[in-house]
């Protein structure tokens, strides 16, 4: 039933993305593994590389034009399963520059996926537009939020 629910939540943005113009889905970066004292830039765990399947799967059909993701490796290989299936490019952004990339964002076409952080995410949305506050716990790693883009930014939040 959970899967059925978020599935019509997809459909749901689809139609609202093709009305409006883009629909810019936005995730934090799955499960990452602990970092040990000289790794300041740790890869997924296992449950993190079983929910970057899981965001491929329920967005392989929606059309993701582009993908953007942070030059971490675990938002890069949260990522990495839809372009994939996809066949696209991740693009690296700078998760410090975030104006940069809602700039980009506003001005894009077709839909795309951005995989940030516990504290970009949030401020990405607001710099897209939406008034919304929105919050993400440090163990929080399944909220997909969709922004679809048009004269009032409109925000959509489900959970994978």
């Amino acid at each position: 039933m959970r899967r059925f629910l978020i599935l019509l939540a997809v459909g749901t943005w689809l139609a609202t993305g093709v009305e409006a113009g883009s629909t810019i889905f936005l995730v934090r970066h799955a499960e990452k593994s602990n970092a040990t004292s000289g790794d300041k830039d740790p890869g997924l765990t296992a449950a993190g590389m079983t929910r970057a399947e899981r965001l491929a799967t329920l967005l392989k059909g929606a059309h993701i034009t582009a993908i953007f993701a942070t030059e971490f490796k675990r938002t890069q290989l949260t990522a990495q399963p839809l372009a994939q299936a996809l066949m696209l490019q991740v693009t690296v952004v700078k998760a410090s520059d975030l104006d940069a990339l809602a700039k980009s964002l506003q001005q894009s076409k077709g839909n795309i996926l951005v995989v940030g952080h516990s504290n970009t995410v949030p401020e990405l949305i607001k710099r897209l537009g939406v008034a919304i506050p929105i919050e993400i716990g440090e163990n929080d790693y399944d909220h997909l939020f969709a922004v679809t883009i048009g004269d009032r930014p409109q925000l959509t939040h489900s959970r994978y």
